[in-house]
């Protein structure tokens, strides 16, 4: 695409050294500029991508967009903000994919990712070819892919929109995350249909207040064709009376199938994915059929078995409420105690973690506060903040706080494992180990069946 033409649609207020350039891709992370690229110089929380200008261009980059001129001899568009400008460049660069490709978004704090695949299967029984984003794994055309950043940022996302038709895909289920609605990641996007599952607290480190947070994800309604809300939330009932014309659900609604995923929770991402489904034309059959083809998604209430006489649970659970709906499911299956195990991320919402530690005193038996993905904060200080004022026991490894559930547990019991779900690495601030909550609690289950 020649760059007069992105210049047209970009609309800056200066261009440094106009000249004709082909542009051949569009980039904003100097590790990956493909020679010919438009270069998207992001002003970020620790690095100012302008200061990334020379490096770029030494790359390859044909042209850079900018908030202020830079020392390049490349042609530079400066306009007011280059992270808005991203989105308008892609939908234009890849030639608007979802101008065509269906896009079903799931927005929530939690839900959001088995939500994701019940729909996915529900469109697939229906025939037609669902790609799939979600911070478990991507799906485009035959290829599984792992995950990166849950929603990617804007250029990154239409070009796989655009991969997508590409390898024959027809529709694509994504997760929609605040975050990246408040960055702009999502602008230009096209919702076919747009799925609100519920708010709680979480990300209030980023958003502030929870005024903020919903208003973060009631602004991508107005991308969206058709609006499914779940009406049981109090967010969600505040959101449908804002969009008229919603389609609205409860948990209780009647659905023709027998999901194989246990919980009230999952009753309610399984009535959410149905509504939406029939909103992109999925009839009852294909409903029924596609979510009874689920019978787990990892790291959400997944079990771990190796022949023992209780229950024992992993779940990313890692916020109030989300922790307070598995440790209530928990409680309904435990015919004896309920034992938990959990942390919480460092550099992350600090407001929640004393609620946290109140959600499990007062809905567990037993509870093992352990160190979640520490990152660059001290994991006993993190710790101190759950167990305020909470009188809970601390074993800040957590191997040896899942050994200690599991050899604590009895018949009848549920052992919660929550936190990091389906993770298998455990972030510190200069090294990511790895660790996998799933694969440790079956080794501490092993351990016990094996004679002293």
């Amino acid at each position: 695409m020649q760059l007069e033409r992105l210049i047209a649609a970009l609309g800056p207020s200066e261009v440094v050294r106009r000249a004709p350039v082909e542009i051949r891709e569009l980039a904003f992370d100097t590790r990956d500029v493909p020679r010919g690229a438009l270069f998207f110089c992001v002003p970020g929380a620790h690095v100012d991508g302008h200061d990334l200008a020379p490096a770029a261009v030494a790359a390859g980059a044909g042209a850079v967009v900018v908030e202020r001129p830079v020392d390049v001899d490349v042609p530079q568009l400066v306009v007011d903000s280059v992270r808005a400008a991203m989105p308008r460049a892609a939908v234009l660069f890849y030639d608007d994919p979802t101008r065509t490709l269906d896009v079903a978004g799931i927005t929530g704090t939690s839900g959001k990712t088995t939500s994701a695949f019940l729909l996915r299967a529900i469109l697939d029984a229906a025939g037609r070819r669902p790609a799939l984003l979600s911070s478990i794994e991507r799906r485009i055309g035959d290829q599984i892919r792992p995950p990166a950043l849950n929603t990617p940022e804007a250029i990154d996302l239409q070009r796989l929109f655009r991969e997508m038709l590409t390898r024959g895909n027809d529709c694509c289920v994504m997760e929609a995350t605040s975050i990246a609605s408040s960055k702009g990641r999502l602008d230009g996007t096209r919702f076919a249909v747009l799925l609100f599952t519920n708010l709680s607290q979480d990300h209030l480190d980023f958003h502030g207040t929870m005024e903020d947070y919903f208003a973060a994800k009631r602004a991508l309604f107005a991308q969206a064709e058709h609006a499914v809300v779940n009406v049981a939330d109090p967010y969600g009932a505040r959101l449908a009376a804002e969009l008229p014309n919603a389609v609205t659900f409860t948990p209780d609604d009647a659905v023709d199938a027998e999901p194989k995923l246990r919980g009230r929770f999952n009753r309610a991402n399984a009535v959410g994915a149905a509504y939406a489904a029939r909103v992109l034309g999925a009839d009852d059959a294909a409903i029924r059929a596609g979510l009874e083809a689920v019978d787990g998604v990892p790291g959400r209430f997944e079990s771990v078995d190796e022949g023992q006489p209780f229950t024992v649970v992993v779940d990313y659970a890692h916020k109030p409420g989300a922790l307070e709906t598995v440790l209530r499911e928990a409680r309904a299956l435990a015919t004896g105690r309920v034992l938990c195990v959990f942390g919480a991320g460092g550099d992350r919402d600090r407001e929640k973690r004393p609620l946290m530690g109140r959600v499990a005193a007062g809905l567990a038996d037993v509870v093992v506060v352990t160190s979640d993905n520490p990152r660059s904060e001290d994991p006993a200080a993190i710790a101190a903040e759950i167990a305020s004022g909470q009188g809970l026991e601390i074993e800040l490894d957590r191997r040896a706080a899942i050994e200690r559930a599991v050899a604590e547990a009895g018949e009848g019991d549920v052992v919660v494992i929550a936190g990091k779900g389906h993770e298998q690495g455990q972030e510190f601030s200069d090294r990511t180990i790895p660790f996998d909550d799933r694969e440790v609690a079956r080794a501490a289950l092993r351990k016990l069946k094996t004679p002293a």
